[in-house]
């Protein structure tokens, strides 16, 4: 095994997340620049809607926003470990792991077809692995509706979801409460109308976390 690790390692060796570079022996995930001085999300947000807590590891911009796009468009699979363990350290240094039930924003059948996998479920995995605990799918989509990165105005956003989300089982979320996790949050659009599903299928409270969040000045871009 050991052998096998070297050998990865040389042919394929590890690169910071973020901007790509070559890692040295001593880091892991990000360089130290990229952990130093990183679009780090300063604190937990305030309240959206349905949602009562959330939080975001990064800012989305620059090369936060490079490494998603590769993560959810170019097959960076995994990259979704990094992002797990970026996510579970925040959870923690917040006080966000008070939940019951980990899941996430899934995509729709045809998307996943396209894609070969759902980039919120890897995360979720990822984060439930650091986390000591199951990623649990609670969500589906109901239709295909389009992107959300395709449609401006917060409004128009809101209406391109609304309906778009089920519940699969409302017995396993009654009473509970749930982290829901996704890759970025803009708006919140996608995530209120999540945990209002949620919610109306009996959650008792709804937490959310994203790798990355909008900054104020883009959110309802």
């Amino acid at each position: 095994m050991m052998l096998l690790a070297l050998l990865k390692d040389l042919l394929f060796p590890p690169k910071c997340v973020l901007c790509g570079r070559l890692l040295e022996k001593e880091e892991t995930d990000l360089c130290n620049t990229c952990r130093v001085d990183g679009p780090v999300y300063p604190r937990p947000g305030t309240k959206k809607d349905s949602i009562d807590r959330w939080t975001a590891v990064w800012y989305y911009d620059n090369t936060v926003r490079r490494s998603l796009l590769r993560f959810k468009f170019r097959g960076a699979r995994s990259y979704a470990g990094a992002y797990g363990r970026q996510l579970a350290m925040k959870l923690d240094r917040e006080a966000l792991t008070d939940f019951q039930i980990l899941t996430w924003v899934p995509v729709s059948g045809r998307r996943l077809r396209k894609r070969g996998y759902d980039q919120a479920r890897l995360i979720a995995e990822a984060t439930a692995r650091e986390l000591g605990t199951q990623a649990q799918r609670t969500l589906e989509k109901a239709r295909d509706n389009p992107p959300q990165s395709g449609i401006r105005g917060q409004a128009h956003r809101r209406a391109n979801v609304l309906g778009v989300f089920r519940v699969t089982d409302p017995a396993l979320v009654r009473g509970k409460k749930v982290l829901l996790l996704d890759d970025i949050l803009t708006t919140g659009a996608t995530a209120c109308e999540c945990a209002r599903v949620l919610l109306t299928a009996g959650a008792e409270e709804v937490l959310f976390a994203a790798v990355a969040a909008a900054g104020p000045n883009k959110e309802n871009r």
